[in-house]
């Protein structure tokens, strides 16, 4: 499915962002909360909000204020992704890896499929790690983007990147992310066979 694309929103609202069903938006008189609108047709919206309600309320995770028929109102986090941080040069601490893993077994624990769970969909928050999309946590299959980045940040970020506190171009990160993807889809294609 291809990313949404927003083609205009109302003054002075401002995108924040954009994932594969909806757009997130961001009004400067309430900066503490956006509001993710599903696009036409993309599904999720009802999952979204069951998955929030058994999350409840988590210090790792965000909390659906309320929600309309094709919208969530969200509390905001003010952080970076962890992609950002690589690109950037940002330290991230062990404590946020492990802010993730304990999240995630929360999740678990409720019921929940920690599902795409990966550098887009992570933020440093004030030296803790936090989950900012959950839409996917019903999806009942294996993931392995969690484990995978933290097989990442151990074997490789740790003991190169982040002592040389090297920036990684975008251009750089976007063809690991696609090298990835690629293998992930060569490895489900393995499974099955």
């Amino acid at each position: 499915m291809d990313p949404v694309v927003v083609h205009a929103v109302p003054t002075p609202w401002q995108v924040l962002g954009c994932g594969n069903y909806a757009a997130v938006l961001v009004h400067p008189h309430f900066s503490d909360i956006v509001v993710k609108v599903y696009a036409p047709g993309r599904p999720g919206r009802p999952e979204e909000v069951e998955v929030y309600n058994r999350l409840g309320q988590h210090h790792s995770f965000s909390q659906c204020l309320g929600f309309g028929e094709n919208y969530l109102i969200l509390k905001r986090w003010f952080g970076v992704t962890l992609y950002d941080c690589v690109h950037r040069g940002i330290p991230i601490p062990n404590k946020v890896i492990q802010d993730i893993d304990d999240a995630l077994e929360y999740a678990r624990a409720r019921g929940l499929n920690p599902h795409d769970v990966h550098g887009r969909n992570i933020m440093v928050v004030d030296g803790r790690g936090v989950v900012v999309d959950v839409s996917d946590f019903l999806v009942d299959e294996d993931c392995g983007a969690w484990e995978d980045l933290k097989n990442a940040y151990n074997w490789f970020y740790r003991p190169f990147i982040l002592p040389l506190g090297i920036k990684i171009p975008h251009a750089v990160l976007n063809l690991v992310r696609s090298s990835y993807r690629q293998s992930r889809r060569v490895r489900s294609w393995a499974k099955r066979k």
